[in-house]
């Protein structure tokens, strides 16, 4: 087999611009569609949800999973891959295994809930799938190029491992999972099994949800699976969950030493967001369209704390106001919809914290505001701090003597 044979099935690694416009889904919308009827508009209206805007985060993880999956299908073109086949087969028997492969290819992508780390993944993974299986003539052979299976609640690892044999035969029409449940397949004999088929036809392995190891007992035999899955296999295993899920690694070196990668938080207050609202407030479904300013952006970040959720706020406030017919989007409906229709999340969104407001408008070019100092207009002084997103009563006091109450 030619050495760079797998490598090469795989679409260019994308950067910079193109990467962005690559990652970028913006459904078509039509303006005199505020012209139909309501039932037409709010069916419409869930184009919102296929809205992805990409962000530095979304970039990195394009970039990770690459170069992961880019390293696990040299190693399948190796020598040492025929030899950890082999030594796969004899530990099948005698339930003995032996890493020949290795490697330390796992990383976690660790991130609050609700920042688009899920959607990222399957994102990328879009991108780096041009072609749902590689195959490969001499010899011949069909390689999954992700797989993406849900950590077990609780934390199962025969669940886990069977859930890996139910994908991979999905997606090739295989029989691996039939024939572990028929032969009713021990833990250690699934191991051998899924390293086989791992090592075989798979190329990154995608575990959602790894939070789920945290509180269960079963956690770090779960982990210590996934570890002894990359010596035996040699693929790249991506582990993504929430925060807690970082606690649980630092224990211990060795677990520490398989959870090396990417940690987010939510997305600040600033370009990033107020871009990711101006996309959004694109696709407006009711019959008054109403412009985006900054009062709505940064109510709407209070009240989201920069998550996924103020795709639901702008969703649910024009579905609320196309149904009463007010058919205005504005604080009036979002607020409604946060009270109404979000209510399960306001513990987890922190509203007293104010966000900073100095940020740069993407695209959007501010007049500056002449003030002459001679002749003091408060309120032209106001105009100008905000054009120029300057905290306004630091901005007065270089002007006149603002005397400040504490309330």
């Amino acid at each position: 087999m030619d050495n760079m044979n797998l490598v090469k099935k795989l679409p260019p690694m994308l950067s910079g611009s193109e990467l962005e416009q690559a990652l970028t889904i913006l459904p078509e919308y039509d303006p005199e569609i505020t012209n139909e009827n309501a039932a037409t508009r709010l069916i419409a209206l869930s184009d919102m949800y296929k809205v992805f805007i990409p962000t530095q985060m979304s970039k990195e993880i394009y970039a990770k999973m690459y170069l992961s999956l880019l390293r696990s299908l040299q190693k399948k073109e190796s020598k040492l891959a025929v030899r950890q086949y082999s030594e796969n087969h004899k530990g099948i028997r005698q339930q003995e295994y032996s890493g020949i492969i290795g490697g330390s290819d796992s990383f976690t992508i660790i991130g609050a809930s609700g920042i688009g780390k899920s959607s990222s993944v399957t994102r990328a993974v879009q991108l780096l799938t041009t072609e749902e299986i590689i195959e490969t003539k001499n010899p011949y052979s069909k390689i999954i190029p992700c797989v993406i299976v849900q950590t077990p609640f609780d934390s199962s690892v025969k669940g886990l491992l069977l859930e890996i044999l139910r994908v991979v035969d999905e997606k090739l029409g295989s029989k691996y999972y039939s024939n572990a449940l028929r032969t009713k397949s021990t833990i250690d004999m699934l191991i051998g099994a899924v390293s086989q088929v791992a090592l075989n036809h798979i190329g990154l392995l995608v575990c959602d949800e790894i939070q789920h190891v945290v509180n269960h007992k079963n956690g770090k035999t779960l982990i210590g699976c996934l570890t002894q899955l990359i010596n035996n296999s040699g693929i790249s295993i991506a582990m993504v969950g929430t925060p807690e899920s970082a606690a649980f690694f630092t224990q211990a070196m060795q677990l520490a030493r398989r959870a090396l990668g990417l940690q987010y938080n939510a997305m600040p207050y600033g370009e990033e967001f107020y871009f990711l609202c101006a996309s959004l407030y694109r696709y407006q479904y009711v019959k008054n369209a109403a412009p985006l300013d900054d009062s709505v952006v940064r109510w709407l970040y209070e009240h989201s704390n920069g998550i996924s959720t103020v795709v639901s706020l702008l969703h649910d406030a024009q579905e609320i106001a196309i149904l009463d017919g007010s058919e205005t989007l504005n604080l009036t409906t979002l607020r409604t919809a946060y009270q109404n229709r979000i209510a399960m999340l306001h513990p987890y969104i922190s509203v007293t914290s104010k966000p900073q407001t100095t940020f740069a408008k993407k695209q959007q070019t501010i007049p500056e505001v002449e003030c002459e100092t001679d002749d003091i207009s408060i309120s032209t002084l106001v105009l100008r701090a905000k054009n120029e997103c300057r905290n306004i009563v630091s901005f007065l006091q270089s002007f006149v003597t603002v005397e400040v109450i504490s309330i």
